[in-house]
């Protein structure tokens, strides 16, 4: 099957890999604005100076020079959290160091950063400090692995709080991520889940980085943790969280882990092109012909339909299942719609749409004679009822196709029952009953003899396509392409 996912454009996957990181992982400054909701301030604040005589044990009670005289340059240090402050020693360079970040002066602000780096006997809340501002003014200057480098020294220092750790702990993990650091990314992620600090998007990224490194039972796994955390928090999962499982069931060549993922890309986003991939892996292991015409129904109706063969095929089904009507509109789909192109090809559809037009007028007559639906009212079992309406909904007629249907099966016995609940809801679609059609179509598993695929596929068909009333195609349209 990897030549459909190739039709689809997965397979750059492998080409790109280090890009799709950088795209779905956004490590520049813009990104990282998003720790502003966990804490990061926008720049290094004045109010962190303070000056006193002697280092106190706690913050309380305690009036700043700053407070007092925001323009004193004297002994003025940072205060962080719990009273802490920086040695007088380094106060001189740190002063000067947050003037410059708080006139966006990056480069200065490293000079006098690295001065104070250079003071001897500092301690280790002096340490981090340092290595926290200097790895806010790398960000700023947009050199992320310089700011992995310095956030990473000023966690090993032990000096932040837990909400600190927890805060540039994550920073870190999209810092090494970006920075293409799979290892060190890997480490923070896994920490993260451990301690239930890790967001569904996070979750995501482990799964992505999992899926480059190529260890796809493992990406698959923290793809399911990424959606099953999104739904937690009553968010939509993402769809490229899907399409890693979907590239690694391709991987494998596993056709039913491929369809499992391709039915929750169309849920979630009900695009054509999972829509055309899914119908086609159903199509290729389907040998049944009454369940693989199904499939082109839903193909014809989601827009799946991809070439002249598609028509052609599915109208010959019809043909054989005495629907000429219907089969008429589907190969007067393809001709009007100037998809065939090669001579052979439109001389087999215009030799079969001769044939369906004279099996149309057929029963046409037959329908005017009023002899089909007196047989139809007079059987004891709903066959024919079902039958009949099967013909009004190829005619284009919906109303007549709906009550002769419903009639069929209030008779019971029903042999025909799939193919009752799928004609019914078609019609009520294409009258716009889209409830009506939902709730016929929640029926088919109670159909004798129905397959698993078939209840999934109407299932499906149900949640994800037959809402959007004003996009259903029916056979009556010819102008579907």
């Amino acid at each position: 099957m990897n030549h459909l996912l190739k039709a689809m454009g997965f397979w750059i996957w492998g080409l790109v890999a280090i890009g799709l990181s950088l795209s779905l992982v956004s490590v520049n400054y813009r990104a990282l604005l998003l720790f502003n909701q966990l804490g990061e301030p926008a720049a290094p604040a004045a109010s962190k100076f303070v000056s006193t005589q002697s280092i106190p044990s706690s913050g309380a009670g305690v009036k700043s020079a700053a407070q007092q005289n925001p323009s004193s340059p004297a002994s003025l240090r940072p205060a962080i959290s719990g009273g802490q402050f920086i040695s007088r020693s380094i106060a001189r360079q740190m002063t000067a160091a947050q003037a410059a970040l708080q006139t966006s002066r990056w480069e200065e602000a490293l000079g006098h950063l690295d001065a104070a780096d250079e003071v001897s006997h500092v301690t280790q809340f002096d340490k981090k400090t340092i290595d926290e501002f200097r790895g806010f003014a790398h960000i700023k200057l947009n050199r992320l692995k310089e700011a992995q480098v310095e956030y990473t020294r000023a966690l090993a220092t032990g000096e932040f709080s837990p909400a600190e750790s927890q805060r540039i702990t994550h920073m870190l993990f999209q810092l090494s991520a970006g920075n293409q650091d799979y290892a060190t990314a890997l480490t923070y992620g896994r920490q993260m889940q451990a301690l239930g600090t890790a967001s569904s998007e996070d979750l995501g990224v482990v799964a992505q980085i999992l899926y480059l490194q190529k260890d796809c039972s493992q990406s698959v796994l923290w793809a399911d943790k990424a959606v099953a955390s999104a739904r937690e928090s009553g968010e939509a999962p993402k769809e490229n969280w899907y399409q890693f499982k979907l590239q690694c069931a391709s991987d494998a060549a596993d056709n039913a882990a491929m369809a499992s993922v391709l039915m929750d890309l169309v849920r979630l986003t009900n695009k054509t092109s999972y829509w055309n991939t899914l119908l086609r892996i159903w199509r290729q292991d389907e040998h049944d012909d009454h369940n693989l015409l199904m499939i082109y129904r839903v193909m014809f109706t989601t827009h799946s339909m991809s070439g002249a063969s598609d028509y052609i095929e599915m109208a010959q089904l019809l043909s054989d299942a005495k629907l000429p009507g219907e089969g008429l509109a589907i190969v007067d789909s393809a001709i009007s719609s100037g998809l065939i192109s090669d001579q052979s090809i439109r001389e087999r559809a215009v030799r079969l749409r001769d044939s369906l037009q004279a099996h149309v007028e057929v029963d046409k007559a037959d329908i005017s004679s009023g002899q089909v639906e007196r047989e139809a009212a007079q059987s004891p079992a709903g066959d024919l009822s079902i039958a009949l309406g099967q013909l009004y909904y190829g005619f284009g007629n919906f109303q007549d196709a709906i009550t002769t249907i419903t009639q069929g099966l209030q008779k019971g016995d029903a042999r025909r029952a799939l193919d009752a609940y799928v004609y019914l809801a078609l019609s009520q679609a294409a009258i716009g009953n889209a409830e009506g059609a939902k709730e016929t179509l929640g029926q088919i598993k109670n159909a004798p003899g129905v397959t698993r695929r078939m209840v999934d596929l109407w299932q499906l068909y149900a949640d994800a396509w037959i809402g959007n009333i004003a996009g259903l195609p029916t056979v009556s349209d010819k102008s579907i392409q």
